[in-house]
């Protein structure tokens, strides 16, 4: 009888000694797999915050030699009427297709998901989507808009918008709700997008979609960072 409980006691003390092993081999794995996790974030993370470095510093040389060849075009053309005239509708043009900053009265509109979901049916209809986007932009456009930014995304001739999940990209960078939305012309012609019936209207009534809209004395819209490559037109003969 002895024997028998000697025996169940040390098969009983093995069972828990072997527990224990597995229970620590598993902590000692999860723990070394944190750690190789929480390094590997930070690796990446120091990659991001290394190129966006080389980012910045290759645009701010960029903005020094745009400044500097400004310059020397202003000294070249000082003195030859003719060459002024050109330096002058090189500057007209660039504020045209959206390659300068430009500033002038206006209007900002915000767009923002709804904050209040009971509302709608639909939980889609309480986002705001890219088409959103693009009929508020279009409204403007035909109010008279001489110049649009979104989230100071200047819209060039080839920007695009385009849904991409929870986010829209315009011009190639991702940019997320609230969407911010600048437009430089007559205020008065550009705060019809509050009328009854209209686009904004109808995301505020319908979805419950935060849809503002504000005049301003001046608005500052930025310039265009990219490079507009035109693969196809060509100058008539």
């Amino acid at each position: 009888m002895n024997k028998k409980l000697i025996s169940l006691c040390l098969g009983l003390m093995c069972m828990a000694l072997t527990f224990g092993i597995c229970v620590q081999i598993k902590t000692v794995n999860n723990s070394n797999s944190k750690i190789s996790q929480n390094y590997e974030e930070n690796q990446l993370r120091a990659e991001v915050l290394k190129y966006k470095e080389k980012y910045d510093n290759k645009f701010r040389d960029l903005e020094n030699a745009e400044k500097t060849l400004e310059k020397e075009r202003e000294n070249v053309t000082a003195n030859n009427e003719e060459l002024t005239k050109v330096e002058e509708n090189i500057k007209k043009g660039n504020k045209v297709i959206g390659l300068t900053e430009v500033t002038g009265q206006g209007v900002t509109i915000t767009l923002n998901d709804s904050q209040n979901l009971s509302k709608v049916l639909n939980i889609s209809d309480a986002v705001v989507h890219d088409v959103d986007v693009l009929a508020v932009i279009n409204e403007l456009k035909n109010a008279g808009a001489e110049a649009i930014s979104i989230n100071d995304q200047r819209l060039v001739p080839t920007t695009g918008i385009i849904c991409g999940g929870n986010v829209i990209d315009v011009n190639g960078e991702k940019v997320g709700a609230p969407f911010i939305i600048k437009a430089i012309g007559l205020p008065e012609q550009l705060a019809a997008l509050e009328r009854p019936g209209g686009y904004l209207n109808l995301l505020k009534e319908k979805y419950s979609i935060v849809a503002e809209l504000k005049r301003e004395k001046s608005v500052t819209i930025p310039k265009f960072n990219g490079v507009i490559n035109y693969k196809y037109v060509q100058n008539a003969k």
